[in-house]
């Protein structure tokens, strides 16, 4: 069976090495692209979907990702933009190779020092709508993923010490944050400032942001955590299909014979220069 016509692209954005080779093994044709300043991406096909996915190793750092990112959304025109990658766990029950899927992400570092102590002023962003519930309805299917939809912390900051300030602060006030990674929220912030455009983070727990996390690292844990945060990616974007795309599963609206019970308005292929009124037929029984 031929793969659909593909309609839309989903921009992957990841910081390391291992994040994007983990993101690229499900590419199919890949050829890379390069922007005219410099930036290069391998694009390719999610084979069985309409999507035409790049993938970007962007290096690390929030501010970097923002910029990074809005470049690529100009020059690619995106209808999707993911960040894939590893992050440090938060909470006691999540274990090494479980996924996060980030329903929000905090930026961890805004806020005001007074005599008083430190006010935070909390930046945070959802997770489009959309693809949560296309993770929730994917999530599902993969078994064998350890998976949560949960909060993200980010921070310019790698914690390996559950015992310091900063992780004595994010319990503090973003005690609901299940991981902490660098770059979900310039990814999140580009996509808002786009327009337009679905986000997601979705992170594999490779250490639980403690002492251990180089030991973690060297056992191989960012290679597992990478790899099972980008199945979850592609899980995704095999529920979301392009909106344009034929493939696409919606509601009644999207069939030619929709049908409806009790009054409604049609609305549909209509184009409208002043108010409209609906108004109830008494003469139907």
């Amino acid at each position: 069976m031929a793969d659909p016509q593909h309609t839309a692209t989903a921009v992957i954005l990841t910081a390391l090495p291992v994040e994007y080779d983990a993101v690229a093994a499900h590419l199919t044709d890949p050829e890379e692209e390069v922007h005219r300043d410099g930036t290069r991406v391998d694009v390719g096909r999610l084979d069985g979907t309409a999507w035409r996915v790049a993938v970007a190793e962007l290096g690390e750092g929030a501010l970097n990702t923002a910029a990074i990112a809005t470049q690529l959304v100009d020059w690619l025109r995106p209808e999707v933009l993911l960040f894939v990658g590893v992050a440090g766990g938060l909470r006691n029950d999540l274990e090494i190779g479980d996924v996060v899927v980030g329903t929000k992400v905090y930026a961890i570092q805004g806020g005001k020092q007074t005599r008083e102590g430190f006010h935070t002023r909390p930046e945070v962003w959802h997770g489009s709508h959309r693809l949560v519930q296309a993770a929730r309805s994917a999530l599902r299917e993969l078994k064998d993923v350890r998976a949560h939809r949960k909060p993200i912390a980010v921070g310019d900051v790698v914690l390996a010490d559950d015992r310091s300030a900063i992780a004595e602060f994010i319990r503090q006030h973003y005690n609901d944050a299940y991981a902490i990674e660098m770059e979900g929220s310039g990814a999140s912030h580009a996509a808002l400032v786009n327009g337009q455009l679905d986000a997601l983070v979705i992170r594999g727990i490779s250490d639980h942001a403690d002492a251990r996390k180089a030991e973690a690292d060297a056992s191989g844990s960012q290679e597992l955590a990478a790899t099972q945060a980008a199945r979850v990616a592609v899980a995704v974007l095999r529920k979301q299909q392009p909106r344009g795309s034929a493939d696409a599963k919606e509601g009644p609206h999207a069939g030619s014979h929709a049908v409806y019970g009790g009054d409604h308005i049609d609305f549909r292929g209509g184009v409208f220069h002043a108010p409209v009124t609906g108004k109830r037929d008494e003469r139907r029984g």
